[in-house]
């Protein structure tokens, strides 16, 4: 295989936890990528996130940035910089909402997912390995993903240990994949400057560079003891290691996976339409299955979400007779739950589409009719998982989704 971990096996034998293979997913622009999909008419042109007048800059687009403008910079700064810089106020509920869905995206490929900001998070993927061919196929997988229902970009970064997915993914900005094979985390380091390292701020730049050390090789090759009494015990140890790409903390998890996969959203308008309802409805169990097949599960037990015009919320469950990870199977169930509610013209916010009881899709009995052909609805829809992964989220779509395309706020994607 093209990438140096195999499924199963240690092939890196290093510092590290044996075999991990560690994903570092970082969003772009984070809050002002996120405020463009509501404003498209501002993409292409400087523009951040923070206090119109006063305040900082909270976020800013790479538009921005080629004018020196920075997050953190006062915003009295960042205009002297730029005149024509356009300011957008923050809104963290719209970002929190958006993170949780991220997160979810993640928790579909690793149960080992270690949030460290709102915007970015380490996932051990080794597990994947078992789904997925290779490294770089999970991480264009997320990418595809994030991108098809968050509208947004992010970078990932793949590498045996933390550290070097870290280094990884600040590489493969803006919008890429950057994956370093154990053999090649030297190579990978050593032409980086020193101050690409984990910890090393602009205090130990300077004290780096007075001693000469301006590449991550020129640090490697000075004996450990040297940096102990320039840094003292522990961060001369620290750079020492990290220079040889030696880090041995483990991703650990911040969140629980919890034994179900679902998606929701919220339309740009209530409606009282059922064919739109029914339409959307099979958006969700698409988007669901798919996720549940990424994961390498199937379930039995369908819930349908419902958050009505006035707030209030509905829910109805169905147990199937056998797991699935089929979409048409979850979607012909929702449709009878919400068939079943005969909601007269009731206006409907929100849908949403649950699949419970998640098992191994190894490990779980199926029973199959005995006139069951050889290949059938989910080999396409895994054939179709390729293909998107390879070519993009719209490579292939069901025809009905393309003949009614949403109006639905991306501010309302959420995985319940």
């Amino acid at each position: 295989m093209p990438f140096g971990w195999g499924v199963g096996t240690s092939v890196y034998e290093g510092p590290q936890a044996a075999g991990h293979v560690v994903m570092h997913v970082d969003m772009d622009c984070f809050y002002a990528s996120v405020e463009l999909r509501r404003r498209p008419d501002l993409v292409g042109l400087p523009v951040f996130v923070g206090g119109a007048t006063r305040g900082v800059v909270l976020s800013c687009t790479y538009e921005a940035r080629s004018f020196g403008v920075k997050s953190g910079m006062p915003t009295t700064t960042a205009r002297r910089l730029c005149p024509q810089l356009i300011a957008i106020s923050p809104d963290f509920d719209t970002y929190t909402e958006v993170s949780k869905g991220i997160v979810a995206i993640f928790e579909t490929v690793s149960a080992h997912v270690e949030q460290i900001s709102i915007d970015e998070a380490f996932c051990d993927i080794s597990g994947a390995l078992a789904t997925f061919s290779t490294p770089r196929e999970v991480g264009e997988r997320v990418r595809s993903l994030v991108a098809d229902e968050q509208g947004i970009a992010c970078s990932v970064g793949i590498g045996p240990s933390k550290f070097v997915a870290k280094l990884a993914s600040k590489q493969a900005k803006p919008d890429g994949l950057c994956a370093v094979e154990p053999d090649d985390v030297i190579a990978f380091l050593h032409p980086l400057p020193v101050e690409a390292l984990w910890g090393v701020g602009e205090a130990t730049t300077g004290k780096l560079h007075q001693l000469g050390l301006r590449t991550v090789a020129d640090l490697a090759y000075v004996p450990k003891s040297t940096l102990q009494r320039a840094f003292g015990p522990h961060q001369g140890a620290l750079l020492a290691d990290l220079a040889w790409g030696r880090d041995t903390r483990k991703v650990v998890a911040t969140t629980t996976r919890e034994r179900s996969i679902g998606s929701g959203e919220t339309f740009g308008r209530d409606t009282d339409d059922p064919a739109r309802v029914r339409v959307e409805l099979l958006r969700m169990a698409d988007r669901t299955a798919s996720r549940v097949r990424a994961a390498g599960m199937v379930g039995r037990t369908v819930t349908l979400g419902l958050r009505l015009s006035d707030f209030t919320d509905l829910t109805r469950t169905v147990t199937l007779p056998s797991p699935t990870d089929v979409t048409g199977e979850i979607h012909a169930a929702v449709v009878r739950l919400f068939d079943g509610l005969a909601l007269q013209r009731a206006r409907i916010r929100k849908v949403s589409v649950r699949l419970e009881g998640l098992v191994d899709r190894d490990a779980a009995y199926q029973q199959f009719p005995l006139d069951t052909p050889d290949r059938g609805w989910r080999e396409a829809e895994e054939a179709m998982d390729r293909a998107i992964v390879r070519f993009g989220p719209h490579a292939v779509q069901r025809a009905t989704l393309t003949r009614h395309v949403p109006t639905i706020t991306q501010a309302g994607l959420q995985d319940a």
